[in-house]
């Protein structure tokens, strides 16, 4: 038995070095070289300081900003330490709750609108931390945004167009748009005093 714990020990401190400390080194050496922005998490800077990421949702509850998806991850919603989606089903009680509050706050902030509401203004992320909307969502918070910076909707519609993002290879995902990047549109085109 002896003779076999030799080699066992030798092997797997060899893997261990190799993959615990040589492969993430030179990934992360390659990737900090061809991917530098993406490698560092896809900061967004403003005035030189870090105020988000292009991979991470974050919460904006003013009537002048677009508002990103409800968010399960952490008690108060969006805490990237705590990405998870909230594990209830479709005929939980919780989420028909957690829905419906959703419905009667998206219909007492947004007024003016009188469709559908869609899924991702009601349902968290699988990671509670989804930075996008979908172009219904934009569409349907389009009206409060303009009239809380009184502008036309047009305006602001125009501006959703300009912002969105395309399918992923042409055929993966949906055309979306990235709430934290479309709210600093909004405050470059039409400053907020």
């Amino acid at each position: 038995m002896l003779k076999h714990f030799g080699p066992a020990f030798r092997m797997t401190l060899f893997l261990t070095i190799l993959t615990g400390l040589i492969y993430p080194v030179v990934i992360t050496g390659i990737c900090q070289v061809l991917f530098k922005d993406k490698a560092d998490g896809s900061l967004i800077l403003r005035d030189g300081r870090v105020i988000g990421s292009q991979l991470i949702g974050q919460s904006f509850t003013r009537a002048r900003y677009f508002q990103p998806r409800p968010s399960a991850a952490g008690n108060d919603g969006y805490d990237a330490t705590a990405s998870q989606g909230s594990n209830v089903g479709p005929t939980s009680l919780k989420l028909f709750e957690r829905v419906k509050t959703a419905a009667e706050q998206f219909r007492k902030e947004n007024p003016q609108f009188r469709g559908a509401i869609p899924a991702d203004a009601l349902a968290a992320s699988g990671s509670g931390l989804d930075p996008e909307i979908s172009m219904a969502n934009a569409e349907a918070q389009s009206a409060r945004v303009a009239a809380a910076r009184r502008i036309a909707v047009d305006q602001v519609r125009a501006l959703v167009t300009r912002n969105i993002e395309k399918r992923r290879f042409g055929f993966l995902g949906e055309p979306r748009v990235n709430v934290l990047e479309l709210n600093l549109a909004l405050d470059r085109q039409w400053p907020v005093r």
